[in-house]
């Protein structure tokens, strides 16, 4: 995910017939972020590469795993980013004897294509968006990270909110 550091306007509580304005920073600069959610605890866990590309990606996967520690075979579940398709094709398709470590705790599955709602990360993207950054000037890169950074220790720890985001609820 790429958060912008241009301000997003949306929808807000105002006391009627009031013109509130929102100070915008111009340009297209971002703060990058990967993030994996837990779905039996609710643990977010979030990394920080420089650029997306299937090297990012794969030490992402190293970052998650080892955080997650010596436990269960994990599988993790990708969307169909282009770089996403290159990392698990070097990692299980061409079995690379380099990614043999991620092999042994780890199975790489993708998500069906154009479905984010059964994404939970993108939901935490979402729910990031409304509450850090809509509606709120940034002055610079770093001040945006900064309350990125905050708000996702908030979650860093087994907790109900992003646990939420991993379940579904049947519509009778």
């Amino acid at each position: 995910m790429h958060f912008q550091i241009t301000t997003s306007i949306c929808r807000k509580w105002v006391r009627k017939g009031s013109r509130p304005k929102v100070k915008s920073t111009p340009g297209r600069k971002n703060a990058p972020y990967s993030g994996y959610v837990v779905p039996s605890t609710g643990q977010l866990i979030v990394t920080k590469p420089g650029w997306f590309n299937y090297e990012t990606v794969i030490a992402s996967l190293r970052e998650f795993i080892a955080e997650m520690g010596q436990g269960p075979h994990l599988t993790i579940f990708l969307d169909n980013a282009p770089w996403h398709k290159k990392a698990v094709r070097l990692v299980q398709g061409e079995a690379w004897p380099e990614y043999q470590d991620i092999r042994d705790r780890a199975a790489l599955c993708f998500l069906p294509p154009y479905s984010p709602d059964l994404n939970p990360i993108e939901q935490c993207w979402r729910i990031t968006r409304r509450e850090v950054t809509h509606n709120v000037y940034y002055k610079d890169i770093a001040s945006l990270t900064e309350s990125l950074d905050q708000y996702f220790a908030k979650y860093r720890d087994p907790n109900p909110k992003m646990a939420s985001l991993c379940s579904f609820k049947h519509k009778d």
